[in-house]
């Protein structure tokens, strides 16, 4: 049985970085969001229960889904978005537990990047959870360059997730990307080490 690790952030947090790096170094990552994208695919289960729930507005002329208008019926309405936090993480925990089981058949160390790893429950998944975090101003600050946001654009958006700091408590080990990339990246090496380490032992 290979060890699983659960990597988690916010928006903006720079989580990405560090995945991107995992990768570069030869290692499995799960991309959850990844995943979702294909389950909403005009044949994946979850572009057929969004469909069935809200309509064939939310399909565009190229049979994919209006991904900015199913975002904003979605966000707008803490009903609509109770429903699709249940239906689509049912339906998005059944894919990746069978991705889980797959790689853990064959590999001795790979990762899971979930955004809503502790919001959702999945910490019982791993042998340990890597949180990338950054002060809330800073978050704020990247996520209103990158989306070119207002900062109450960009306040309401991290309103609607847990804020670090909570997850920063839940977390085996906590990347501090207050820094240089380079500072993050060091941070992720080391951990590495660690598990390469403990596998020897």
């Amino acid at each position: 049985m290979g060890k699983i690790i659960g990597i988690t952030g916010g928006i903006a947090s720079g989580k990405s970085t560090v995945t991107n790096f995992l990768r570069k170094q030869g290692l499995q990552v799960v991309d959850a969001d990844a995943v979702v994208h294909q389950l909403q695919k005009p044949d994946g289960r979850l572009f057929q229960a969004l469909v069935q729930h809200f309509g064939q507005e939310i399909i565009l002329a190229n049979g994919e889904l209006n991904r900015p208008l199913l975002a904003s019926l979605i966000f707008s309405n803490p009903e609509e978005r109770e429903w699709s936090k249940q239906i689509q993480g049912e339906i998005i925990r059944e894919e990746l537990a069978a991705l889980r089981d797959r790689l853990a058949q064959t590999e001795s160390i790979f990762f899971m990047d979930i955004p809503l790893l502790f919001e959702q429950d999945y910490s019982a998944w791993f042998d340990e959870t890597w949180l990338v975090y950054v002060d809330r101003d800073v978050q704020v600050e990247r996520l209103m360059k990158r989306d070119h946001l207002s900062k109450d654009e960009a306040e309401f958006r991290l309103a609607a997730q847990w804020p670090l700091e909570k997850k920063k408590d839940l977390a085996s080990y906590v990347l501090d990307n207050n820094g240089s990339r380079d500072q993050l990246l060091t941070q992720v090496l080391t951990l590495l080490e660690g598990d390469k380490q403990d596998d020897r032992d």
